[in-house]
């Protein structure tokens, strides 16, 4: 293997992580992975030949990454390089998949599953299968948004008709779909529900992780997507018990943005670190299911933490998105405690914030998840975090219906246990 201290992916999956496929990047450990990354969701969405939901990355070998280890994956950039996006809300369509429309789109015309296509024209006609020349979309958008940004990327603005068709008829230079890319840009259908909208840019990964020790969808990499895998009779159907090889790389958690840390686990040698998935912009929970989507520039350092097991990522995210009661504690406000701490004869805790992700079916579930994944790592119980998250954090929506982060300042004692003491003092001193 030769391992290098700069990787450059652009290269990417049709779908799917697999563990068995080997890998082709190799990175150092402590080197760094920049990728041009394309868009996730409505893209993929009306691709039927890509099997996902998603376009991610080719995963990245990571040198001493072994199973039971940990990585800290380091957000050092993000830059947009689309112009203009597209999405909306969404509906299967019927006739158009067998079992899940992410997954076996099948043309509803010629019956083909997973077809290539092409792109003629413009609006909900223009895409169309090679096989029999129909038009097919397995998703319709019910809903939906033109999308421009300002040179500046700090601003888009939602586009009437005929901008929307003026995007659709360039859609590629619009999007800046990487090279070797094969989706088809949603720009493409030229939605234009909304008008004269503005949203504020704050770019962030909805897609960064590790390859799971099974066979995975990309999307469909979490707790609360994954639900439509079990019992499925396409290739990637599930038991319950196989949703535990996943590694929850599919969070749409909009704190995962330059500055932030997450520590993901090693289910496979080399751990496999994949991105994606960049979005423009996203409120908590991504309520529409969907949001403005686009490609980008992304440069991440990685580091092996050795002997750390983790089920799911944990998150250090920048101070400025921390839960109020979860910012790490000011100088009057520790002289303030240390004073009461005095007069009472009480030796204070030195604790610094973590959030620990977990996913499930639903928000209760998710949450659930995040609170077993924190009171088995630091081997304390359930209720004890509970009351943690409760005076000094925070259980807020990555994804409806089911991605979560369980925040809460944490004892030093406890982090020194597990290894990350160092990297969370750094990240909140």
């Amino acid at each position: 293997m030769n391992f290098k201290n700069v990787v450059y992916v652009n290269e990417f999956t049709n779908g799917v992580l697999d563990p068995v496929v080997e890998m082709q990047y190799f990175v150092k450990d402590g080197g760094h992975i920049i990728a041009n990354t394309a868009p996730g969701c409505w893209g993929p969405m009306i691709t039927p030949k890509l099997q996902g939901g998603h376009e991610v990355t080719k995963p990245v070998y990571v040198e001493g990454a072994e199973v039971g280890d940990a990585i800290i994956i380091h957000i050092e950039d993000i830059h947009v390089t689309s112009l203009a996006t597209a999405s909306g809300s969404d509906q299967a369509v019927k006739g158009a998949y067998t079992d899940d429309a992410f997954i076996d789109a099948k043309c509803p015309h010629c019956g083909i599953l997973n077809p290539e296509t092409y792109i003629e024209g413009y609006g909900k006609e223009a895409i169309k299968c090679k096989n029999c020349d129909k038009s097919f979309l397995p998703f319709d958008l019910t809903n939906g948004y033109t999308l421009k940004f300002d040179n500046d990327s700090q601003i888009g603005i939602t586009l009437d008709e005929n901008s929307a068709i003026a995007v659709a008829k360039e859609a590629k230079s619009y999007m800046n779909t990487p090279e070797n890319s094969i989706q088809n840009p949603i720009v493409t259908l030229a939605p234009h529900d909304i008008v004269g909208a503005i949203a504020r840019m704050r770019p962030f990964l909805g897609q960064l992780g590790t390859t799971p020790s099974q066979s995975f969808p990309d999307s469909h990499n979490a707790g609360d997507f994954a639900q439509a895998l079990l019992g499925a009779s396409h290739a990637f159907g599930k038991t319950e018990e196989d949703l535990n090889h996943r590694t929850d790389g599919h969070m749409d958690i909009n704190r995962v943005r330059v500055g932030a840390k997450l520590i993901a686990p090693v289910k496979v040698a080399g751990a496999g670190v994949y991105l994606g998935d960049m979005h423009a912009m996203q409120g908590n929970g991504e309520i529409a299911g969907h949001t403005a989507d686009v490609s980008g520039v992304v440069r991440l350092r990685v580091e092996v933490i050795k002997e750390l097991t983790i089920e799911g990522p944990i998150l250090l995210p920048n101070e400025d998105d921390l839960p109020y009661l979860a910012k790490p504690l000011t100088e009057k406000e520790r002289a303030l405690a240390k004073k009461m701490a005095d007069q009472l004869g009480i030796e204070l805790e030195e604790s610094y914030p973590i959030s620990f992700i977990g996913t499930g079916a639903t928000l209760n579930e998710a949450t659930d998840n995040a609170i077993t994944r924190a009171a088995k790592l630091f081997d304390v119980c359930k209720e004890e975090i509970l009351n943690r998250c409760t005076i000094t954090g925070s259980i807020d929506i990555g994804r409806h219906p089911g991605v979560v982060t369980a925040t809460f300042l944490a004892p030093k004692g406890y982090l020194e246990k597990i290894k990350m003491l160092e990297v969370v003092k750094k990240k909140y001193s």
